[in-house]
């Protein structure tokens, strides 16, 4: 490679839970650089989740987090050219992507979502991503499914 790598920016934890997952969450929501509405979007979501679902032991953080460990491909297929022929070659994912597609995956369903405010879609998609159902889960399964239906291309790796 002719350049050097870029540097990996430090990303701070959110002021309320302490946690860097939360930052790059509310960073992916963001619009025009407007952060404290977007903390604002997503806590908001939070107490809706903890208000719906009482019955669960679980905090709202962590049902936060298994939401979007449910919506977290592990496979995904890349287009590859071989010989004229398109060939979509299935190809295990970074950590690091894997977090960040499942984050957009679970904002792009929830803006999708028809309801009052983004506060309330993003809490309703974090509910269905939770009881493994919704928009982004189904993204998830689609991608596995195109993964499985081209395994025989996955020795065009590259």
């Amino acid at each position: 490679m002719r350049k050097a790598k870029p540097k990996k920016r430090v990303i701070l934890p959110d002021p309320v839970f302490n946690d860097v997952k939360v930052s790059k969450f509310v960073n992916h929501l963001m619009y025009d650089g407007k952060k404290n509405i977007s903390y604002e979007i997503f806590y908001a979501a939070l107490e809706t989740v903890k208000s719906k679902m009482q019955n669960e032991e679980k905090t709202a953080l962590e049902i936060w987090k298994k939401a979007l460990e449910n919506v977290t491909p592990q496979v995904e297929v890349k287009s590859r050219r071989v010989g004229g022929a398109t060939f979509q070659v299935p190809t295990e994912i970074r950590p690091d992507r894997k977090e960040s597609i499942s984050m957009k995956n679970l904002i792009i369903f929830a803006r999708k979502r028809g309801g009052k405010s983004m506060a309330d879609k993003l809490a309703a998609e974090i509910m269905d991503a939770y009881n493994e159902q919704g928009g982004a889960f189904k993204r998830k399964e689609d991608m596995h499914r195109m993964a499985e239906a081209n395994r025989a291309f996955a020795h065009f790796r590259f």
